[in-house]
């Protein structure tokens, strides 16, 4: 009787382990900056403009990558990807300057925005819609584990073998998990939800092939995808609101371990270790409780993956004003607290952009919503803070974080209003309910 449920499970089990990989890849460079910039001898813009090249091509690669996935077989670029990425990981050995370090690290934005992109949609079809916000939770712990694993293994293994070799560790994993994604089993797209879209795009007539047929079915692809996901609001409001949570989460998970490090008096060792300890123990217990507490609100509002999301910006914003200015025993408690608010919206901030389209167009929508996202977030804001903290401090440069998290939660709050209903247990979410 539990065999149907071995393949779902077994897929996820994959996609979280390749999605782990992905964040320890990016974020050991962000456990030996300090001497990649001893050795390059270079500013912490230059630093910060690492992660926003990465990201950048990143977020230009999504778009590409997303409308292919709905059309071709996701298993297939999600192989490719892993694949691609983890040679250039590897490939780290041999930059010897900055601009190779630069070029091998935008390449790998390119690899990585192809698992991004599809695996949440691949997870999403693998469970029905209402326990989305929990699996989720799963799928995403990778964030906080993987993010803790690259700076605890730069951390430790950098100091006593140099900066290159924690990527030599990093890599080979990905190789591995690559062909175990070879064999998992490709689910129907958008089997488990409530409303099905297939090709509800297209006027009658037009669903067989030939050129007219062709450019007929892309021109009303695309007309969907610019008025019912780009301009629609349940889909703009979550994009907007993750958009300035991952400006504040892209800037903190860069410049933390060097703010501690720097300005605080911690070893190199000490400050990767015990942010990473934070990163790992905070982003389980949040991304679980998260997507629990978004599952267990939704009969009861529609809006529950907002409304999580929204409060928990807004809860962290005190606790990290205290976490920047607190120099004794108070600090790093409130900065476990302000990133366990920060990692809550993990889960029901994805599930909502994911429920906010339908499952037909879902890859590409993801892809709007990875290019958004990046280009409002993560790609300036390391670059942001560098030029900050050259200029006045990086405990001043923590300050752009905070007013992020501000407008990220009015617009999650506005947005709630706009919030789709999805089956709850066979019936919809009554609609008038917020």
């Amino acid at each position: 009787m539990a065999q149907p449920d071995l393949q779902p499970r077994s897929a996820l089990i994959v996609l979280t382990a390749l999605n782990l990989l992905n964040y320890a890849d990016r974020n050991v460079l962000f456990a030996v900056q300090p001497l990649v910039q001893d050795e390059f001898h270079i500013s912490n813009a230059q630093v910060g403009y690492l992660t926003s090249a990465f990201l950048g091509f990143y977020m230009v690669a999504a778009p590409f990558v997303g409308p292919l996935a709905d059309r071709y077989s996701r298993k297939l670029i999600i192989v490719l990807g892993a694949l691609f990425w983890s040679g250039l990981t590897l490939l780290t050995a041999v930059t010897h300057n900055y601009t190779e370090l630069l070029v091998r690290h935008t390449l790998v934005g390119v690899g990585e925005a192809t698992f991004v992109t599809i695996a949440p949609t691949f997870v999403a079809d693998l469970f029905h819609e209402n326990v989305r916000g929990r699996i989720l939770g799963v799928f995403y712990l990778a964030i906080p584990v993987g993010s803790a694993g690259g700076y605890l293994l730069g951390g430790y293994l950098a100091p006593h073998y140099g900066w290159r070799f924690p990527f030599y560790v990093a890599a080979v994993p990905g190789f591995v998990l690559a062909l175990a994604a070879v064999f998992l089993t490709e689910p129907e797209r958008g089997q488990f939800d409530s409303v099905k879209d297939e090709a509800d795009w297209l006027p009658a007539g037009f669903q067989g092939g030939g050129l007219r047929r062709f450019l007929v079915r892309n021109y009303f692809f695309l007309r969907k995808l610019w008025f019912d996901v780009v301009l629609g609001p349940a889909f703009l409001t979550a994009t907007l609101g993750m958009a300035f949570m991952t400006y504040s989460l892209g800037g903190i998970q860069v410049w933390m371990p060097k703010f501690l490090f720097s300005e605080r008096g911690y070893t190199l060792e000490a400050a990767n270790f015990a942010f990473g300890i934070i990163i790992v123990v905070d982003g389980i217990l949040a991304a679980l409780a998260g997507g629990w507490l978004g599952d267990y609100l939704l009969p009861r509002m529609k809006s529950s993956y907002y409304l999580v999301s929204a409060a928990s910006m807004l809860l962290g914003i005190p606790i990290m004003i205290v976490a920047l200015f607190a120099k004794g025993p108070a600090m790093m408690p409130a900065i476990a607290v302000a990133a366990f608010f920060l990692l809550l919206n993990t889960a029901p901030l994805n599930a909502a952009v994911i429920n906010s389209v339908g499952a037909h167009i879902r890859a590409t929508a993801i892809a709007v919503n990875i290019f958004i996202i990046h280009i409002l977030g993560d790609v300036p804001s390391p670059t942001m803070m560098g030029w900050v903290a050259d200029k006045r401090s990086l405990q001043a440069a923590f300050i752009l974080p905070i007013i992020a998290m501000g407008i990220s939660s009015a617009i999650l709050f506005y947005g709630m209003k706009f919030a789709p209903a999805v089956a709850v247990d066979g019936r919809s979410a009554e609609a008038g309910k917020t």
